[in-house]
């Protein structure tokens, strides 16, 4: 039963990413719950560090970030906020999670705690969130992430 779901939200993603022309990705293999760890603990680290190279090649072209403040950005445009300095991640930490894995994709459920800088205005977020990553061609991939205020 899970498995449809799991499939509805990957068509809902493809079906959202679809107008900005990137369209969903594939994915294949088995992503292991240690690889889903280990690109999430990259994601914050590139995300603190403004090392746009890693996010490039993190970031699934297809990604739907859908922030607390309900904005929701593409790759690009998530990207291009934290390169103009508009947002400045200055500590992310993560709090407690569970991971599930369906195939290639893995989902990142819990909580954190980020502190950013958006537009001037410093901010400690406490955050319930889920991240999702798919395992690709070109290794695993940060596709969707939606977070609310705790």
């Amino acid at each position: 039963m899970l498995i449809p779901s799991i499939r509805a939200l990957w068509n809902s993603l493809a079906a959202r990413a679809a107008p900005s022309g990137g369209g969903a990705q594939e994915c294949s293999g088995t992503i292991t719950v240690e690889e889903a760890l280990k690109a999430e603990e990259a994601r914050y680290a590139a995300q603190m560090a403004n090392d746009f190279g890693a996010m490039e090649r993190l970031f699934g072209d297809d990604l739907v970030y859908i922030h607390s403040s309900t904005t929701e950005d593409t790759k690009a445009s998530f990207i291009e906020s934290m390169r103009s300095g508009a947002v400045r991640y200055r500590n992310m930490k993560r709090g407690e999670i569970q991971v599930r894995t369906y195939g290639c994709i893995a989902i990142i459920s819990g909580r954190s705690t980020f502190q950013v800088t958006a537009r001037g205005q410093d901010l400690t977020l406490e955050l319930l969130f889920h991240a999702v990553w798919a395992k690709r061609a070109k290794g695993v991939q940060f596709v969707s992430w939606q977070a609310t205020r705790k």
